[in-house]
């Protein structure tokens, strides 16, 4: 399996993600993990399967339930993950 590089930006997200989601917890970085998978798995990472069949909307729900302004945080902890993939991507095109 691809070790997540510690210098690219979400990287916890991700390391902690993959490893809920191996482990199948349900937390968000699992979520957000579950969400990128596609992109995650073209990049070479091995995303276990999890995250259900909408995980973007259940890590929303998991946010009202624990955060009084999910809206933001949600797009936050997107934002980050999305850092983490373009670049990686950009790594490894380079």
């Amino acid at each position: 399996m691809l070790e997540v590089p510690v210098d690219l930006p979400g990287h916890e997200f991700v390391s902690e993600g993959l490893e809920d989601l191996a482990s199948g917890r349900e937390s968000e970085s699992a979520l957000l993990v579950a969400m990128a998978a596609p992109r995650l798995r073209t990049l070479g990472y091995d995303v276990p399967v999890g995250g259900g069949e909408r995980p973007s909307h259940r890590l929303y729900e998991l946010l009202t339930e624990t955060d009084e302004g999910p809206h933001s945080r949600y797009n936050a902890l997107v934002a980050r993950v999305v850092s983490f993939v373009r670049a990686a991507e950009h790594a490894s095109a380079g």
